[in-house]
């Protein structure tokens, strides 16, 4: 009798453990379940980026053209404060006119002619591209459905845009730095 009541042990014992392990199972089982849900949810959501077909084009575009012109904005800006090639010709510009006006004329006439004319060129010019730049941002930044580095570059274009713009009118009209004044 107790080779069978070992026996009916043991059984027993064989039986918890495949319950238990039947109860392991089914919850690995739940969790294998669950994740070929996610993985389906997340394959729905990459095929809404996806053409259907290879000939079709997708609905959405790609925002190559709203990144070139985030970036164009913010090279704008920059080229703003920095100064531009357009700039430095304008000014010399004014100031050889500057000069051809100014021969005979009275000191203040001739600080005004040479120096006034080309700084004030260089306030306008400066002043267009920050305006430039601070357009394009701002177009870019009212089309929805934008990537978040395409919006950070363009408000990056418009931040400086601003600031040149700023810049740029303070220079023009003389209140940061005025002309010198002729003894």
């Amino acid at each position: 009798m107790t080779a069978k009541t070992d026996e009916n042990t043991e059984a027993e014992k064989t039986a918890e453990a495949v319950k238990t392990t039947e109860a392991v199972d089914t919850g690995d089982a739940l969790a294998a379940v669950d994740e070929p849900d996610e993985q389906r949810d997340l394959d729905e959501l990459d095929d809404l980026d996806e053409p259907e077909t290879a000939d079709e084009e997708p609905a959405v575009s790609s925002g190559v053209g709203a990144g070139a012109a985030a970036v164009v904005s913010a090279a704008l800006g920059l080229a703003a404060l920095s100064g531009t090639w357009v700039g430095k010709v304008g000014s010399e510009r004014e100031t050889l006119i500057g000069q051809i006006k100014a021969q005979g004329g009275t000191a203040a006439q001739q600080i005004s002619e040479i120096y006034g004319d080309a700084w004030h060129t260089t306030a306008l010019v400066n002043g267009l591209f920050s305006l430039l730049a601070l357009i394009t941002a701002v177009v870019v930044l009212t089309r929805p459905q934008r990537p978040v580095w395409v919006r950070a570059v363009a408000v990056a274009g418009a931040v400086l845009g601003g600031i040149g713009l700023f810049l740029s009118a303070g220079m023009y009209f003389d209140l940061f730095l005025s002309l010198p004044a002729a003894p």
